[in-house]
């Protein structure tokens, strides 16, 4: 099997690339072919499963899948990836690139700098849609009580449900996501759980924010998670225009301007491709890479 791996701000992926081989997908048991993969310790390691699928109403589709093997509707990060690939391999020619994901179409832009340009589509404030367990029309100020305390959160959704908590200055690193972050997801609120966001809003312009994702536990950048970011934050009247957050690996610009798409713009690089041997077809699984990308772009 051969793969590539790829990163977004070190949010990091094993892509398999099916475009011109589709059928071989159904083939394929993927929730445990991405547990064994993403595991660090035993497979090659990653935060994600990417597949690169013929789109039926697009050029391409996307799916994704959480080293806990649960399929993610949508990813920020992954789709940076998988757009940047399929231009450098499949189809540089195009002005820009439509895919297919779990969360609905998206459209990319790869630029002569690397960097993505990625329409995520607009956010979605409907409680029932989102989900979480709210009344009224939005979700913009739940308590999520845990242990005798309620966090509060700002419920949106970019395809994949997100709960965003405000926090004052220098408060992101201090907050204990580790211990917070896997309560909130599965939370009963959340009927198929959650990622959590912790924000802390330096000006209009500038956000800081940390990441545990659904399925996948913290990360060092989450791209539907800057985006829900701030949109919640521009629903507070608390920044504004193009919006530079901050994450553990980086920073991305998101730009909203309050009705339409949230445009995200990242980079999306290379790290190595090689060829594994999923454990059911050999006696231990084993990875050999093939070429390192020490330069941002594997051969």
């Amino acid at each position: 099997m051969q793969f590539v791996k790829m990163h977004g701000l070190g949010n990091d992926f094993v892509l398999l690339d099916l475009f011109e081989e589709p059928a071989e997908a159904s083939a394929v048991d993927w929730a445990t072919l991405a547990k064994e993969v993403c595991d660090r310790h035993f497979g090659i390691g990653a935060d994600g499963l990417l597949l690169l699928l013929p789109g039926s109403s697009a050029d391409i589709r996307m799916r994704i899948f959480n080293p806990d093997g649960s399929e993610a509707e949508n990813c920020g990060n992954g789709i940076r990836c998988l757009g940047r690939y399929f231009h450098d391999r499949h189809r540089s020619e195009l002005p820009e690139i439509h895919v297919e994901t779990g969360a609905g179409p998206a459209t990319i832009w790869v630029h002569a700098d690397g960097l993505v340009t990625v329409d995520m589509g607009t956010p979605i404030f409907t409680p029932a849609l989102i989900p979480v367990l709210a009344p009224g029309s939005e979700a913009l100020d739940v308590q999520v009580a845990l242990d005798g305390q309620a966090i509060p959160v700002s419920c949106v959704s970019m395809g994949n449900p997100h709960a965003i908590t405000f926090v004052g200055s220098d408060g992101v690193g201090a907050y204990p996501l580790e211990s917070v972050g896997p309560l909130v997801e599965r939370h009963p609120l959340f009927p198929r759980r959650t990622n959590f966001e912790v924000c802390e809003v330096v000006d209009s312009h500038r956000m800081r924010i940390r990441v545990w994702e659904r399925g996948a536990g913290l990360t060092l950048a989450c791209g539907t998670g800057a985006c829900a970011s701030v949109v919640a934050a521009q629903r507070r009247g608390l920044v504004e225009g193009v919006v530079a957050v901050e994450l553990p690996g980086g920073t991305l610009n998101i730009e909203w301007d309050g009705t339409g798409s949230v445009l995200m713009t990242g980079p999306a690089d290379y790290v190595f491709t090689g060829s594994y041997s999923p454990r059911a077809s050999a006696p231990a699984s084993s990875a050999t890479i093939d070429s390192l990308a020490l330069s941002g772009v594997a051969s």
